[in-house]
């Protein structure tokens, strides 16, 4: 076995959250009068967090009690409406199943707000995962590298075999800032380009491939 502990991002590694997230920040932009975003340009500014999910939908110029009411309003739609549209990507649960049985322990690490997270892992991967977070208060958020550390030791592994999977630039400079290999799902929010500019150099692009390289034999 290659490592002993897989963490993994969740939104666009793991679950297939877009619609949802795009759905939720069109009504609270609605609500106030302002414009809608396309599909398109939610999945280009997706994976830093909400709070900076609602920042960069707004328009430029927003006022920040406005863009608070945005983001107020975001909250309260998702917290009902997360899993409407949300799908964990083709094999992921197959693949978390066999990481398991292969004796991989299992983390989630994502810039969601905690609650949507523990909603979501209950829905979409009970059992499945050992440990799950999402942000939480005095913890920096992704690609900060200070979760991740603290769930290693946690799972009491050593860094060397724990690896990181992610489908971002915020994923690849998180696993980089915490001195961890990395995987890089192209199934993901970002295009193949985006990912090689920022650094990535060990792509998949199926759960096989995922395995593969977490839990295949040793070269």
């Amino acid at each position: 076995m290659k490592y002993k502990l897989a963490i993994f991002d969740l939104d666009g590694t793991l679950l297939d959250t877009l619609t949802d997230l795009m759905n939720s920040a069109n009504y609270a932009l609605r609500q106030q009068g302002l414009k809608e975003r396309t599909y398109k340009e939610i999945r280009a500014i997706v994976g830093h967090g909400i709070k900076n999910l609602i920042d960069r939908a707004v328009p430029e110029g927003t006022s920040e009690e406005l863009t608070s009411e945005v983001f107020r309003g975001f909250r309260e739609h998702y917290k009902v409406h997360c899993a409407d549209a949300t799908a964990p990507y083709p094999g992921v649960r197959e693949l978390l199943e066999k990481l398991r049985g292969a004796g991989v322990k299992i983390g989630v690490i994502s810039n969601k707000a905690d609650p949507a997270v523990q909603d979501l892992m209950k829905i979409y991967f009970d059992g499945l995962v050992d440990i799950a977070r999402g942000e939480l208060p005095g913890v920096p958020k992704k690609p900060a590298p200070d979760g991740v550390w603290k769930m290693i030791d946690e799972f009491g592994v050593d860094r060397k075999d724990a690896v990181y999977i992610g489908d971002s630039e915020v994923d690849v400079e998180t696993a980089a800032n915490s001195g961890l290999d990395c995987v890089t799902v192209t199934w993901g929010f970002r295009d193949r380009d985006v990912l090689t500019a920022a650094g990535a150099t060990v792509l998949a692009d199926c759960v096989g491939e995922v395995y593969d390289l977490i839990a295949g034999e040793e070269q």
